[in-house]
């Protein structure tokens, strides 16, 4: 805190005190409203200074100043909801001696009430004309300069309140991000789909291939593992006949941070029986033209300095037709049979480039090939599919080329957005998966699946053949709303400790 905040806290602290003495609560218990500030901005901002004066609107409305005018005997006091701002104006020969007192030890960002009548001023301002004003809430932190706002990222990341109170572009984001899930349970909800809960912790780190947090219980004496992904726990509820659910869920992976990474995230997830990938494709063109028709308004949607067109269809590609097609100019393109074969692979990765393990197999190769030539031009929804069986170790392989196995993965802005398959309902096939992921374990590959025997039962009592997908929730919010990093569209991304409680921790 600096010098100046801290006396500006001294000073509210003495102005809470005053008000105090006068006879009022410091912090009251209930506000009786008849409106918000919003809905009184949205009923009457079309009404005239004459329709106001006939129709003698009293109200009683709450809100946080954000600007205080003080003309001798008379005052304007603005105020706002979070959403929208209204005008408050007092005259001290009618709300009284003690009143006026009270109005002159508020400070901006204070919270009141204000009773009165609504009028037009001669500016033609739509405002409250107050006959009372209630004392609700003292700001002993003065709020952020409402010229400049709130500014540096790293203080509106840690403390979300005072972003929220500065900036409404902020508020706005959250409030499309609301809508957009309940937008999703809708969908879903009715296209059949029953909604379900599944265990944020677990004996077992799978679902997904990624490092875990872990935890010990206490009472059971077990290591317990924050979930990676609700996968396999989803497709038990499919076996057990529950052929249509969904789940919206916090998954935590504990991995590195980036504009796109946070290591606590929110996916959809969702399984159909009776159904394949190719299903899937139509369902997600579908729900997410939907939300972008009803959340955006258009099918086209500025991110960054581009613009992304959602018309449907949607551009659909194999991995290695989408490597040759943004293979670079000046190296001879391979042929798809090089892009499957390992050592043709090996030697491509070199000639672009591409960072990879000397230990990857021909699927880890291929995809590397894939991130490091294709993803940065995928701006338009584009499907991604035939992905190497290597990197799939839940999917049902190809029919007709089991290299490769029935799966897209979807990419708008350039990210991956959506991941599906047809899922894997061979419990053998699904073992010997299990025990290759594992012997990758052995030899250093610690985000490899562990191997679940209890799905592998579960299995054995017959899955159908069921297809299932899961989208990122905060990266759809993003593109949706336009912003860059994925910080901006969670409320409480996390951080390292501040310096000084980071020593505090450290000396106890």
């Amino acid at each position: 805190m600096s010098e100046l905040d801290h006396e500006q806290t001294l000073q509210r602290k003495k102005n809470l005190q005053e008000i105090t003495n006068l006879g009022f609560s410091a912090y009251t218990h209930r506000y009786q409203k008849t409106h918000t500030v919003s809905e009184i901005v949205e009923l009457y901002t079309s009404k005239t200074k004459e329709e106001l004066e006939e129709a003698h609107i009293e109200v009683q409305v709450p809100g946080r100043i954000r600007a205080i005018r003080k003309m001798g005997k008379a005052a304007f006091i603005t105020y706002s909801d979070g959403q929208e701002t209204l005008q408050i104006y007092l005259r001290s020969n009618e709300v009284g001696e003690n009143l006026w007192k009270l109005f002159e030890l508020l400070d901006l960002g204070d919270l009141i009430g204000a009773s009165g009548f609504l009028f037009r001023t001669k500016t033609n301002e739509l405002s409250i004309h107050a006959k009372n004003l209630d004392f609700l809430a003292k700001a002993l932190t003065p709020p952020p300069d409402k010229h400049s706002g709130l500014q540096n990222k790293e203080i509106r990341y840690r403390q979300r309140y005072a972003d929220l109170i500065a900036n409404r572009d902020v508020r706005e984001v959250f409030i499309k991000r609301s809508q957009i899930i309940r937008e999703v349970r809708q969908y879903f909800d009715s296209h059949g789909y029953v909604e379900v809960e599944t265990p944020m912790l677990s004996p077992l780190a799978t679902g997904a291939a990624a490092r875990p947090f872990v935890t010990h219980h206490n009472a059971l004496d077990i290591t317990l593992y924050a979930r990676i992904a609700p996968e396999l726990y989803l497709k038990r509820l499919v076996v057990g006949g529950l052929d249509r659910v969904y789940e919206i869920n916090r998954n935590f992976r504990n991995e590195g941070l980036s504009i796109k990474h946070n290591p606590e995230f929110t996916m959809l997830e969702f399984y159909q029986a009776y159904s394949d990938y190719k299903d899937l494709i139509e369902l997600t063109e579908d729900l997410i033209t939907g939300l972008v028709e009803k959340v955006c308004h258009t099918l086209e949607v500025e991110y960054e300095e581009s613009k992304i067109n959602f018309a449907r269809p949607w551009a659909c590609l194999t991995m290695r037709e989408a490597v040759i097609k943004y293979w670079p100019e000046n190296i001879t393109p391979p042929t798809k049979e090089d892009l499957i074969d390992l050592a043709s692979l090996q030697d491509l990765v070199k000639k672009v480039g591409a960072e990879i393990s000397p230990k990857a197999n021909a699927g880890q190769l291929l995809g590397a090939l894939f991130e490091h030539l294709v993803e940065p031009h995928l701006n338009n929804p584009t499907f991604i599919t035939e992905f190497p069986t290597e990197l799939s170790p839940l999917s049902k392989q190809s029919p007709t080329d089991p290299r490769f196995v029935d799966r897209f993965e979807l990419f708008i802005a350039k990210m991956e957005l959506a991941n599906a398959f047809s899922e894997l309902n061979d419990p053998i096939e699904q073992r010997h998966r299990f025990e290759q992921q594992m012997n990758q374990r052995e030899h250093g590959d610690d985000e490899a699946m562990v191997l679940d025997e209890d799905y592998i039962r579960a299995l054995s009592y017959g899955m159908p053949p069921t297809a299932g997908e899961g989208i990122g929730i905060d990266r759809l919010v993003m593109i949706l709303t336009g912003q860059r990093s994925i910080r901006d569209v969670i409320l409480f991304p996390h951080m390292r400790p501040e310096r000084k409680n980071l020593e505090e921790s450290e000396e106890s």
